[in-house]
């Protein structure tokens, strides 16, 4: 896999991390509004727990998965870079939310 399809897909992954995490946020954020107010039962705690193992999943796939699959296909160290291209991506998208965040302060 060539330089820049590896970084192509680092960035195509790490979009799709932060598109998830943004419309976890949303719904998050509007939580109330869409499912109403909680009662103390099980099911509200049942429901966050199973929402953050689904984004553990999610995201570890969307991040480890072609990694992983390019090391176990021998191509290790295509697989490696494409991890630490994704590390890289996911990075310079936290840099660019703080300086949103920064800017509209």
């Amino acid at each position: 896999m060539s330089q820049s399809k590896l970084i192509a897909r680092a960035t195509i992954s790490s979009l799709g991390v932060l598109a998830y995490i943004a419309l976890v946020s949303l719904i998050l954020n509007n939580a109330s509004q869409i499912f109403g107010t909680m009662n103390k039962g099980l099911l509200g705690p049942v429901a966050f727990l199973l929402l953050f193992v689904f984004s553990a999943l999610l995201t570890g796939g969307l991040i480890l998965g072609k990694p992983i699959m390019l090391y176990l296909d021998g191509l290790k160290k295509e697989g490696l870079k494409l991890f630490i291209y994704t590390g890289i991506s996911l990075f310079i998208l936290l840099l660019l939310i703080f300086l949103i965040l920064f800017w509209l302060r």
